[in-house]
């Protein structure tokens, strides 16, 4: 049987999940792997659901979301995504974005497909309850080259804001700028000055998986490419802007920001436990000399 400072330990442990709820201990296991996708879809579908409903309601309401509302919800929804579960999985909500971290090696790759699959999958059903509520509508809130602007120039200006985007969120992360909660605010006004200036050329996306959707939605991929391979170009600058600032080391700072760090934040809180409950604990007693 366990003794001394094992069995401590496990009392600690056991006493503050006795505390918690149930799902609070379980964040600290590999297999619940599926939270994390869980909170990258539903993060994902509250995006979307507000940046492609912004051209839906437009449409519905005959004009009454303006240019400068629609892009700047959206910026708003990131920042409330990220500051109320951006601990459980980093609040990506981007394929690109992910793909970013797990270049800088911030990000197992092994949990990249996992990630971009269930993004898009979270993006598409946000479209489908748009369609449902308000028909197709308004291009389903579809990203596309403005007017006079051919798929190529709205290729590059993409390739350009994320390369911005995710510089941002690279440098947020990172040892060096880590600023917490207040990346939260970066990346948001990020994203709306860059849609308050770019949106009537690109749509500015900067996200293929907001692109995607009402595509699938539509079954019309005319512009597809566009937003795929400019974000993805963007993305891959960023990571290499990066690496010119601070260097190819492994970074712990972003690695937490990346990844979640609500299993840090449990793991903290169970050594606290352990550590009163071995200063609370009576000492061992003294050895006998009696035979």
């Amino acid at each position: 049987m366990a003794s001394g400072p094992v069995a401590r330990r496990r009392t600690a442990r056991s006493a503050l999940l006795a505390m918690e709820p149930p799902w609070v201990g379980e964040f600290d296991d590999p297999a619940r792997e599926w939270r994390r996708l869980f909170s990258e879809a539903f993060g994902t579908f509250l995006l979307v659901l507000v940046a492609a409903g912004g051209g839906v309601v437009d449409a519905v309401s005959h004009g009454a979301v303006s240019r400068a509302a629609a892009v700047t919800a959206p910026a708003l929804m990131v920042m409330a995504v990220i500051l109320f579960m951006g601990s459980v999985s980093g609040a990506h909500l981007n394929p690109v974005v992910s793909v970013a971290f797990a270049l800088r090696r911030d990000f197992p790759w092994r949990r990249l497909p996992g990630y971009v699959l269930v993004q898009l999958v979270g993006a598409t059903l946000a479209c489908l309850v748009l369609a449902a509520l308000f028909g197709r509508v308004g291009g389903l809130g579809a990203t596309v080259p403005g007017h006079g602007i051919s798929d190529v120039q709205a290729m590059v200006i993409e390739g350009l804001l994320t390369l911005g985007l995710v510089s941002t969120i690279l440098g947020t992360a990172s040892g060096a700028q880590n600023v917490g909660p207040l990346s939260a605010l970066a990346v948001g006004g990020y994203i709306a000055l860059a849609g308050l200036w770019a949106s009537p050329v690109s749509g500015a996306s900067m996200n293929p998986a907001r692109s995607f959707a009402p595509e699938l939605a539509s079954l019309d991929f005319a512009h597809l490419w566009v937003y795929w391979v400019g974000p993805l170009v963007g993305a891959v600058g960023a990571v290499g802007g990066a690496m010119v600032l601070r260097g190819t080391r492994a970074d712990p700072a972003a690695q937490r920001a990346a990844q979640g760090t609500l299993d840090e934040v449990l793991q903290a809180a169970l050594n606290r436990a352990a550590t009163n409950a071995a200063r609370a604990a009576p000492p061992p007693a003294a050895p006998s000399d009696t035979p």
